[in-house]
């Protein structure tokens, strides 16, 4: 058994926002920042907000960012990889149960639900290639594939994405490499799932981050939440566990090789790790 963490988000709101980084071996660390318009004014309510909920408060910014359509909306940049509403923070509470090990949210898709996805392909560089087309092919596979998960997801290609439960799409406009995402609300996984800075790798590269990202969508948080130590970096984001539920069988530990590590390196394979398997299937 790969000993890691399971960790899932234990917030009850939605539309949270995660971008996964890329990492090159573990010898040089890339800490991917949104390439936006962004202000170093943030209000102090809102500050005081995200330290109640123990969050790290080190350079956050008010961001624009970049939705399928081509707009933008206001949002803040937290912990590097968090893209959160106003009002998100604003509505954070804390869930149930204080642990220090794997995680949980309180906040999951409907049991059983058959999950609709589309691979956006319309103009504006927001269109998926065509590896990044066979890359979702194959993250939808891997949920997919899971036995005794209750989960699924019927996967379609196209521009009509607003009836859908989740649409992938890249971000021409995003420096580094990685994707974004965010938690499940109201029974339903979040829609939004974006990619972008992945050319110059290969399609289990590509499958990788789309899998994590999908991850975040069904209620999954970084196994390295509190220390990003698959950045490089060894910093602790405040109280660990707080509102979480731990996940009976997971094996405390970080590993590398997890799908959910928050930054991710050239040489991932796109697969689950047996505990990410033993996370979804006590979840779904």
């Amino acid at each position: 058994m790969k000993n890691y963490r399971i960790l899932i988000i234990a917030i009850i709101s939605s539309g949270l926002f995660f971008q996964s980084c890329q990492k090159e071996d573990l010898n040089e660390s890339e800490i991917n920042t949104l390439d936006l318009s962004e202000s170093t004014e943030v209000p102090e309510v809102i500050i005081n907000k995200l330290a109640e909920f123990y969050m790290n408060t080190d350079g956050v910014k008010k961001i624009d960012f970049l939705l399928p359509d081509g707009s933008t909306k206001e949002m803040y940049q937290v912990e590097e990889d968090i893209i959160m509403s106003e009002k998100q923070i604003m509505d954070l509470n804390i869930g149930m149960g204080v642990t220090d090990r794997n995680y949980r949210t309180n906040n999951l898709v409907s049991y059983g639900r058959n999950i609709s996805i589309i691979g956006y392909t319309g103009g504006g560089g927001q269109g998926l290639s065509t590896k990044e087309k066979t890359a979702l092919q194959w993250a939808v596979n891997n949920y997919n594939n899971l036995s005794g998960v209750s989960i699924s997801f019927t996967l379609s290609f196209g521009t009509d994405y607003q009836n859908k439960d989740m649409v992938v799409y890249h971000n021409p406009n995003q420096s580094g490499a990685g994707g974004s995402a965010g938690f499940p609300s109201n029974g339903k996984p979040y829609k939004y799932v974006q990619i972008h800075g992945l050319d110059n790798y290969d399609t289990n590269v590509v499958e990788h981050v789309i899998t994590h990202e999908i991850g975040h969508s069904v209620g999954f948080r970084h196994t390295d939440w509190n220390t990003r130590q698959s950045c490089g970096q060894n910093t602790n984001e405040g109280t660990a566990g707080v509102g979480a539920i731990a996940i009976p069988g997971t094996s405390s530990g970080y590993n590398p090789n997890s799908i959910m590590v928050a930054c991710f390196s050239s040489n991932e394979n796109g697969e689950f790790d047996s505990d990410d398997i033993i996370g979804l299937q006590y979840m779904y």
